[in-house]
């Protein structure tokens, strides 16, 4: 039966999506959590979504740090949504300063960080982001990819920015694109659980944890559903 055929389809899809391990390595240790990825793909509102979630849902202690020291705009829209929730922040402008900033933050849940973005086809940009993110030793790199990215764009991205070692990816804009199977197969190809998507701009809703099945009947019917 049709029904019979779309529940292996969903099943089948629902088994290429990875669920990234949110297990804490070690209780009690500063969670350290870092986006990274091309310019424009909304890093910045989306770490501000994440701390947000984590903060007024998970009722955690939350500290901010900014690495995006060439876009005047990132920094000080970060540090108004920063003020607005009440989170520390700390901008950092070299790979040294990193591990300053984390001893700041060494009593917190966790800690979230906002990266420059960098385009892919730049191999000495991303060897100077690598050093950030070398010296911050994160548990978590996400690479965030618009929803409107062609396939082989999305595969040539990541490609480059496995110098990052991403291990999830996140996808932003998903308003904005016309299908989502393609990300899918890109994230499976390469081996990237997938963490969240976005489906707009506010704070700090339009941000939905994935659920592999769900996310398999979002594909399959080409529907985004807003959480």
């Amino acid at each position: 039966s049709r029904q019979k055929t779309e529940a292996a389809l969903l099943g089948a899809m629902a088994a290429l999506i990875k669920r990234p391990d949110d297990r804490r390595t070690r209780p009690g240790k500063t969670r350290v959590i870092a986006l990274v990825g091309p310019t424009g793909v909304g890093k910045t509102t989306t770490v501000a979504k994440l701390a947000a979630i984590r903060k007024l849902m998970d009722q955690q202690d939350v500290g901010l740090i900014s690495a995006d020291t060439y876009r005047i705009g990132a920094i000080e829209q970060l540090r108004t949504f920063a003020s607005i929730a009440d989170i520390p922040m700390e901008v950092v402008y070299t790979p040294n300063e990193v591990a300053g900033a984390l001893r700041k933050f060494r009593d917190k849940d966790v800690v979230f960080m906002d990266t420059v973005g960098r385009s892919q086809k730049s191999k000495r940009e991303l060897a100077d982001l690598a050093k950030f993110i070398l010296a911050a030793a994160p548990d978590e790199v996400h690479l965030v990819l618009s929803a409107a990215t062609n396939v082989r764009t999305a595969n040539q991205i990541v490609g480059q920015f496995k110098a990052l070692k991403p291990n999830r990816v996140l996808f932003s804009k998903l308003d904005e694109a016309a299908s989502l199977g393609p990300l899918l197969s890109v994230a499976s190809a390469n081996d990237l659980a997938v963490s969240y998507v976005t489906t707009g701009q506010s704070v700090p809703d339009d941000i939905v944890a994935v659920d592999p099945r769900r996310m398999a009947s979002m594909i399959y019917s080409g529907e985004i559903s807003h959480a």
